[in-house]
């Protein structure tokens, strides 16, 4: 049936056949991808896909080798960052680009002030700002404030409503929920929803599956520079189907629902004890075992204590009371040195930040904590160093394989690896992991899942820390909830769900 001269509307981005080539490698190889007014269109694949050289590309950051840009029909180039902010364009990147000394409504307006001087200036700016805060549903956040006070949610909000000032009629957040915690989460959502309603269309990166069910419309999948699908329905695609576009292959689930080892972990030998651990202000009277071989999970909200506890046992932190003791020795109060020497190693949350030495090489990332065993007479023996960073390396299938590259050039799971070949290195009878597959795509968290198992078959005391549930819940003999500062149940994974963890974290935060 003829359709009588009724227009189409086009596509308000289309990207066609994109290409860009760094020295020795081809990050993107011909990539498509086509979004909509007004809907939020999510960006899977993992680390290494070309993800992140494509929003570059489309925030002028980057400036393709070979391919087509067309905005609402129209062919483009964005050759500079302010070109895409002009056309429409505004990325989010995971690390916010807010500057903390100024306030919200200076970094709202922040490279294109209102025009007019002074006290004017000032008033329409914080009138204007009010106005796109009430719009993201946030009215609470004062335009004079300082943004450095803010939560990361907050800050956020901050980087949206500096999108909208510029009228932004497409939005890029890279994963925007890493930071947060469930109830900020929802927020997120909230306001991305609000953003497509009002005919503003978002590209949502994440490597969270379930976000992805819950916020996307549409979805593109990148695999090694390429496109392998665009366009599809979220609702449609099955999540066996998505792990399989990304990765190539089918991916079992290594969540394990039960005991699967002759014995129970409880008739195993203690390894970590902590009993009665308290820091003023932080949390309190945490007892807790973990044995040979067992997984003990922390579950909670961002805040509730959980990483405060861990950074404690491994002496970062100085206890108010309470003691520590691996395999019946105890561990001097805030010294690392004394946890490190108990045989007790941490994968902190923060690994850029806390854990890693970002511009050494992989191998000086590997050996820092046995950095003794490799000086001979003075000297050190940097060879042996490669040597033994090279076989930890190959038995985590470190990717790429050169450990004489700077860590800082890896991926997010190549480089939390990195970190716990570290400890693999110095054979540690106690593993604390702080969320351990934060930031890294599907294929690589369940390598770090099948090495959380290694670990424990070899006897290794895994202490975990992850703001998913069902992470915890799959990966944990044993459950701790941590809610307010305390211990709110402690027992056996299989007898607790989802569920409950959740109603019992949620007292605690409203207690």
């Amino acid at each position: 049936m003829a359709d009588h001269g009724v227009a189409t509307e086009p596509p308000l981005l289309t990207m066609e056949g994109i290409v860009k080539t760094f020295p020795g490698a081809r990050a993107l190889d011909g990539v498509d991808l086509e979004i909509a007014t007004g809907e939020v269109h999510c960006l899977l694949g993992q680390n290494g896909a070309g993800k992140s050289t494509l929003i570059k590309v489309l925030a002028g950051a980057h400036r393709p080798d070979a391919g087509q840009i067309t905005w609402r029909g129209e062919p483009v180039t964005l050759p500079t960052t302010m070109a895409a902010l002009e056309l429409g364009v505004a990325t989010m990147y995971q690390e916010l680009d807010v500057v903390d000394g100024l306030s919200v409504a200076e970094n709202i307006f922040l490279g294109h002030e209102l025009s007019a001087g002074g006290f004017l200036r000032r008033h329409r700016a914080h009138a204007r700002t009010r106005e796109l805060l009430d719009h993201l549903g946030h009215p609470e956040i004062r335009p004079g404030r300082e943004v450095g006070t803010l939560s990361a949610a907050g800050k956020q909000i901050v980087s949206m409503a500096r999108a909208l000032s510029r009228d932004a009629r497409l939005i890029v957040m890279d994963e925007p929920s890493a930071v947060l915690d469930p109830e900020e989460v929802d927020n997120l959502f909230r306001v991305v929803r609000t953003l497509a309603a009002g005919g503003i269309a978002v590209v949502y990166i994440s490597h969270r599956l379930e976000e992805i069910r819950q916020i996307g419309d549409r979805l593109t999948v990148l695999k090694d520079g390429r496109t392998v699908a665009r366009g599809l329905a979220v609702a449609d695609t099955p999540t066996p189907e998505l792990i399989r576009l990304m990765t190539g292959r089918n991916l079992e689930a290594v969540l394990r629902p039960g005991e699967s080892a002759d014995v129970t972990v409880t008739e195993r030998e203690p390894v970590l004890e902590v009993e009665g651990l308290a820091r003023d202000g932080e949390f309190s009277d945490v007892s807790l075992t973990v044995h040979a071989g067992e997984v003990v999970g922390l579950a909670g909200l961002v805040g509730s204590g959980r990483s405060e506890i861990l950074e404690t046992i491994c002496g970062a932190r100085r206890p108010s009371s309470g003691t520590v003791r691996v395999r019946g020795q105890a561990v001097r109060p805030g010294s690392v040195a004394s946890a490190v020497a108990a045989g007790i190693g941490l994968a902190p949350e923060e690994r850029k930040s806390q854990g890693l030495l970002l511009d050494e090489p992989v191998y000086r990332n590997i050996t820092l904590s046995t950095f003794a065993r490799y000086a001979r007479g003075g000297f050190l023996d940097e060879p042996a160093e490669r040597r033994a960073a090279g076989q930890q390396a190959a038995a985590l299938d470190l990717q790429p394989p050169d450990v004489g590259r700077a860590v800082r050039t890896l991926s997010g799971g190549n480089q939390q690896k990195a970190m716990l070949a570290r400890w693999l290195d110095r054979g540690c009878d106690v593993l604390l992991l702080d969320e351990p597959t934060r930031g890294v795509d599907v294929g690589a968290r369940a390598e770090i899942y099948a090495l959380i198992r290694e670990l424990t078959r070899r006897g290794t005391a895994v202490l975990l820390v992850s703001s998913e549930i069902e992470e915890v819940l799959g990966l944990a003999d044993t459950v701790l909830v941590v809610a307010d500062g305390r211990v709110a149940h402690s027992g056996p994974a299989l007898e607790i769900d989802e569920h409950r963890v959740l109603d019992l974290v949620m007292e605690g935060s409203h207690a």
